[in-house]
């Protein structure tokens, strides 16, 4: 159950899931769903009077492909929380999201009490490390050594400590707590390193921390095995 309410909108151009999904989310404690619209263009027109926290959405859609469509989003409506919801298996392609702003991936096949758990993280202003995304950032690993080769820009102990934390599921206050430290501290530390290395979200700092070796990683097929909400923004 979700500790707070949360104002969903979903987007999905197969009618019959859509409307099955809202149904379902409608006997969810704390979940409201606000918007169902079947194509990004009527998602658009929706939000500007809508206040939505967290958005459901398939990649596949009419019109607009979704990474197109993440974009336009997140510029628009950066507070919004973006989970997709699909049946694409392409790393390549999920990892490609993550960079446009994608908070949490989840599998059309996954189980509903998942998509409530992964809900409420984002509600709460953290990534879900389901394991589809998991798996995106792992894949995207070799690519970031690749583009990264001989650029090696030095993180401090603090900074290293943080990034570890976040990796452990760890939110702002109780990395703040962990350090003896402010939240705001926290906040300031994570954006600085964000302008550091030129890279725009948590995701990004994750996968610059894996590519680097810098956080100390559970084994891929063990860390797999474990759907888990983490980290806050």
């Amino acid at each position: 159950m979700l500790s707070k309410l949360t104002n969903v909108a979903i987007v999905d151009d197969h009618t019959l899931f859509r409307k099955t999904l809202r149904n379902f989310l409608s006997t969810q404690a704390n979940v409201n769903v606000v918007i169902q619209s079947p194509d990004i263009a009527d998602l658009l027109s929706k939000l500007k009077d809508a206040n939505v926290h967290v958005l459901l959405m398939d990649i596949f859609m009419p019109k607009l492909f979704g990474h197109d469509a993440v974009k336009i989003i997140k510029a628009e409506y950066p507070e919004i929380k973006i989970l997709i919801l699909s049946m694409c298996t392409d790393m390549e392609l999920l990892s490609s999201l993550l960079d446009a702003g994608v908070c949490g991936i989840l599998s059309k096949a996954d189980e509903p009490e998942e998509l409530i758990h992964a809900i409420g993280a984002l509600s709460e202003q953290r990534i879900y490390r389901s394991k589809l995304f998991t798996e995106a950032m792992y894949w995207s690993k070799q690519n970031i050594i690749k583009k990264n080769a001989g650029a090696e820009i030095p993180l401090n102990a603090r900074e290293r400590e943080v990034l570890q934390l976040l990796w452990e599921e760890k939110s702002n206050k109780e990395i703040a707590d962990h350090l003896f430290l402010s939240v705001r501290s926290i906040e300031k530390i994570r954006q600085d390193m964000k302008e550091k290395l030129g890279l725009k979200s948590t995701v990004g700092l994750l996968k610059y921390a894996i590519a680097k070796k810098i956080i100390r990683l559970y084994e891929p097929e063990a860390d797999m095995s474990v759907h888990l909400a983490s980290t806050h923004f």
